[in-house]
């Protein structure tokens, strides 16, 4: 089997001692971060991208190999593992040309070609392949069918014997690895998606609209579109089709596979490749492209998350300011938290300055009494439901106050879910869901990157399409992201959180724990 670490070395152009001493750090636990600032005289200052890479590559590496291994053993005990098809299986590095060696030895369930085999017409199949040669013309297909019939076994005359040693050779050419490379190649490069909104949805009933009469290149299909296609498939709104030149295909399967020159075997071959790729190689392969489109829009999507989250998370705090915290509503009010400069709680108050003239009135009253009890020098409005009239409503309250606090919209994604979350639960115990999503939304003005920690990534709202991506891949490199954010700004001991602390290379919960405990005794 092959040296991985020396592999990668050489795919990356990197020293081979680097690379095996970070795959060896990481191993061991330590995280891409910690390597990456305190490690570099052992990895040659490979940075996170280059850390990543490597251990991306290399998982990817080892399941194949342990693929590898798997493959030869069911070969090897089928008897059928030649030293050429050993060769070829071990100098494999990628996973869909591996699956496609292994296809003609992969245990299949019971096929058509299974079946023919069953009634004794293999030697058939094997008599026509044989034939199949340009010096040979003067042969009789029913005639030598006719051998095969056997009305015990399901086979009752020459046409059915025939055609179960067609199924046979159609099953033999759909399985060859160099005929699937070939197709899936040709619809990468000339395949086209199509989509069309199903005939029950009129003209201006779906957000699918751009794509009632779609049409995009398969490899140059922008990621959000492959995204956009699959969900309104899934919804039952769009029908998405892979759409090619069926008869270039064609073309490619005769001359490769047709050598005969006599005219019923040419045409036995013909009828036989049509139904090879109709029902054997078509449907498998247009599955393995639109899953190969899948993965490139996860990839290239989360990368985009990564990115929006990143600028959430390194987003200029406001730093250390009384603000006053707000999340807007109409009916069931605005809710109103007051914080210290350290982000600690101290007030709250239910405020109507959308319920009538009465009520707003009280509600600039309260504002206004906020700011001067607690020399209020930032306000932070959530931008959800009711935040532009909100805003309006604070701008009013202002122009009244001498000394104006800053008002600032802040992203509210997420505040619920930390609301009535356990660490909201654990960090106020005896306020109300509404109060801990207003103090959220105060302390993401102060320091986002300290609060937004605190929620899981993926509820923070970082992209339109995100629930459509890989779930547990979307998981691991937003927090990776969320890794990598606290390890480049750094955290305050006296300060941060627990959430917060365990982000930093080499603290576990266990002893973020401890140092909060030893903080708050002290």
């Amino acid at each position: 089997m092959i040296d991985i670490r020396q592999l990668i070395a050489r795919e990356f152009s990197l020293p081979p001692g680097n690379v095996n001493n970070a795959l060896e750090l990481w191993q061991e636990g330590g995280t891409v971060p910690f390597i990456a600032r305190y490690r570099k005289e052992q990895t040659g200052s490979l940075d996170e991208v280059q850390l990543r890479d490597i251990f991306d590559r290399y998982t990817y590496l080892e399941e194949l190999e342990k693929r590898k291994e798997k493959i030869l053993e069911e070969i090897a005990s089928q008897d059928q593992l030649t030293a050429e098809l050993q060769a070829k299986i071990t100098n494999c590095f990628n996973k869909t040309e591996l699956e496609d060696l292994y296809l003609p030895y992969k245990p299949k369930r019971r096929t058509r070609a299974t079946i023919a085999r069953e009634k004794g017409l293999e030697p058939l199949a094997n008599w026509i392949a044989s034939n199949n040669k340009p010096q040979v013309s003067a042969i009789s297909l029913e005639t030598e069918a006719s051998n095969y019939i056997d009305a015990e076994k399901g086979v009752n005359d020459a046409e059915q014997a025939l055609g179960g040693a067609a199924d046979i050779l159609a099953e033999r050419v759909a399985d060859k690895a160099e005929i699937r490379a070939f197709l899936r190649e040709y619809l990468f490069k000339h395949g086209v998606f199509i989509s069309q909104i199903k005939a029950e949805y009129p003209e201006g009933t779906t957000k699918y609209e751009m794509y009632r009469n779609y049409s995009y290149g398969v490899s140059k299909i922008p990621p959000h579109n492959v995204l956009a296609l699959y969900r309104g498939e899934t919804e039952g709104v769009l029908s998405v089709d892979l759409a090619f030149d069926e008869s270039e295909v064609m073309a490619y399967l005769a001359e490769r596979e047709i050598c005969t020159k006599n005219t019923s075997l040419k045409r036995f071959y013909q009828t036989m490749l049509q139904d090879a790729f109709n029902r054997l190689l078509k449907p498998s392969l247009i599955r393995e492209v639109r899953s190969d489109r899948q993965e490139y829009a996860d990839i290239e999507s989360i990368q985009t998350f990564e990115a929006n989250l990143r600028n959430l998370l390194l987003a200029s705090p406001a730093g250390r300011k009384p603000t006053l915290a707000i999340d807007p509503g109409f009916r069931t009010g605005c809710k109103v938290a007051v914080l210290s400069d350290t982000g600690k709680y101290l007030e709250y108050r239910a405020i109507y300055p959308h319920t009538g003239e009465n009520k707003r009135q009280q509600a600039a009253q309260t504002i206004k009494d906020f700011v001067s009890k607690y020399q209020i020098e930032l306000i932070a409005i959530g931008n959800g439901t009711a935040s532009r009239e909100t805003d309006l409503f604070i701008g009013e309250v202002l122009r009244q106050i001498d000394a104006k606090p800053t008002k600032v919209m802040v992203n509210e994604s997420g505040a619920s879910i930390y609301s009535a979350s356990e660490v909201a639960r654990e960090e106020f115990p005896d306020l109300d869901i509404t109060v801990r999503g207003a103090i959220s939304i105060g302390r993401r003005l102060q320091d986002p990157l300290a609060e937004l920690v605190k929620i899981d990534p993926k509820s923070i709202g970082v992209g339109q399409y995100q629930h459509d991506v890989n779930q547990k891949l979307l998981k691991q490199k937003l927090e990776e992201t969320v890794e990598s954010c606290v390890n480049y700004v750094g955290v305050d001991l006296n300060t941060a959180s627990k959430q917060l602390l365990t982000f930093v290379s080499g603290i576990s919960p266990t002893i973020a724990n401890n140092i909060v405990a030893y903080r708050n005794e002290r």
